[in-house]
């Protein structure tokens, strides 16, 4: 199996995507872009400025809406999400690096929903690498992967983006 990924080619292949589902989605309007911290908002960064879209781009901090603290404790370095629009009524493009269990994605349902009630909502996310524990897809995928037990999906950043498989327990130590 492959271990490195081109980032780069991943994201030219979701923006292809993203602008092909605008074009053909009957009254769709320019969606407010919100990238999950850490990996997803380095993403939508990138994508939002090779879209040209418009509208400024949101992000999401959804440790507080997280239901695996007792497993992986509150993150220290948490960030205040930032929709820096009225989500109500609006298309969102969430945009995330790893979509595993849809636990994250949930989450951050969760917290958009805390905002306002949007019109509709898209995922956007670079690696579908399934498994998953709730009913959540992605509109838009980079890459699907099939991992052996232990394999993680890592993405290191912002500058540069590198997407690698990597052992749980090289992950760790990393």
């Amino acid at each position: 199996m492959k271990t490195e990924y081109s980032v780069d080619e991943l994201l030219a292949q979701m923006g292809a995507a993203i602008e092909a589902r605008l074009a053909r989605e009957a009254g769709a309007r320019q969606p407010l872009m919100v990238g999950i911290h850490t990996g997803g908002a380095w993403l939508a960064e990138r994508l939002h400025r090779a879209l040209g879209l418009s509208e400024p781009l949101g992000t999401l901090n959804i440790s507080f809406y997280r239901d695996d603290f007792t497993r992986i404790g509150v993150h220290p370095q948490v960030k205040p999400s930032r929709l820096p629009v009225d989500v109500e009524g609006r298309d969102i493009l969430l945009v995330d690096d790893v979509l595993h269990t849809g636990r994250t994605i949930r989450a951050a349902l969760n917290e958009i929903f805390d905002y306002g009630r949007p019109a509709r909502v898209w995922l956007a996310v670079l690696v579908d690498r399934g498994g998953r524990e709730l009913p959540i897809q992605a509109d838009v995928v980079g890459a699907r992967l099939a991992l052996a037990a232990g394999q993680q999906v890592k993405l290191t950043g912002p500058e540069p983006l590198s997407l690698s498989i990597v052992d749980a327990g090289a992950r760790e130590e990393a």
